[in-house]
């Protein structure tokens, strides 16, 4: 055999542990998805994939050891060439689902980001205009029933004089969080500003959106909150003022229905708070269902 040829077949147990070490690394990737993977197919299908890379790095272990030390044929010098760049192959596809899965965890958290309210962890402003008017075109597109109620805290501005601002944060994390237990998952829980919240229900007649209400109303009433004080932790009791209105044929846009239930919220307040009133859809019973 010539040098050049000589050459070559020296290069053969290099390219082979090299191999194995790519092989090491893909594992690593392999580890580094399984573990921010939930419990599931998917991280099974990720562990399956893992195992057979061991298998692969085992084989490229035994061919090395075969071969150590006896001059390599031209077939056994192709199957290391192919075990080489099986190896890259393995390395770059495990190396950018890991980058990629990264990067959409990275697209995503922003994504949550800019429609989540900081203070609140429940959808903002912007997230809630937008979901209005989507959800108000699919119901008038499909002729389905749609409700909308506004909630506003009931005394507020006592709460930041009396217990400071600290405390309204608490209490505004306190209704958000009692809101998003009591409404269906379905349910779209959003901050509209201030101490006033809007939660849309899709598919939702009015009787059911008003019966919904009450019980939000109810559940707040009996739910208060425990401030930590020098004195103990006495017990925060509030209340809601709550407008509720479904959408009618005649709206234009979704904000047609916004301001009705804006309306009925302050019929509410005005009315005594703690309290629902509605913007009707049928003749009234009382003026807390007074159509708008």
């Amino acid at each position: 055999m010539t040098q050049g040829n000589f050459g070559i077949w020296d290069l053969v147990p290099g390219l082979l542990l090299l191999g194995a070490i790519l092989l090491v690394g893909s594992l690593w990737f392999v580890r580094k998805l399984t573990k921010a993977l939930p419990q599931g197919s998917n991280r099974n299908l990720w562990y399956l994939l893992g195992g057979l890379i061991l298998l692969f790095f085992t084989g490229y272990l035994g061919f090395y050891y075969l071969q150590y030390g006896e001059r390599y044929t031209k077939t056994e010098m192709l199957v290391a060439f192919i075990f080489f760049f099986g190896a890259i192959f393995v390395l770059m596809v495990t190396m950018l689902a890991s980058h990629t899965a990264l990067e959409l965890k990275r697209i995503y958290t922003l994504e949550q980001e800019t429609i989540t309210d900081p203070l609140l962890d429940i959808f903002n402003r912007r997230y809630l205009d937008r979901r209005l008017h989507e959800e108000t075109q699919r119901s008038k597109r499909y002729k389905l029933d749609m409700a909308l109620l506004m909630v506003d805290i009931d005394h507020f501005k006592r709460v930041n004089d009396i217990w400071g601002h600290r405390a309204g944060d608490l209490v505004l994390q306190h209704l958000a969080q009692l809101m998003v237990t009591v409404v269906r998952d379905t349910d779209i829980v959003a901050r509209f500003g201030g101490e006033e919240f809007v939660v849309i229900l899709p598919q939702t007649r009015e009787e059911d959106a008003y019966q919904l209400a009450e019980r939000l109303r109810h559940a707040v009433e009996i739910t208060p909150m425990l401030m930590a004080s020098e004195n103990g932790s006495p017990e925060l009791n509030m209340t809601v003022s709550i407008g509720c209105a479904c959408l009618m044929t005649n709206d234009i846009d979704a904000f047609a229905l916004l301001e009705r239930c804006d309306q009925a919220m302050y019929r509410a307040k005005q009315g005594g708070r703690n309290r629902v009133a509605r913007c009707t859809c049928s003749e009234p019973e009382d003026d807390s269902e007074k159509t708008c």
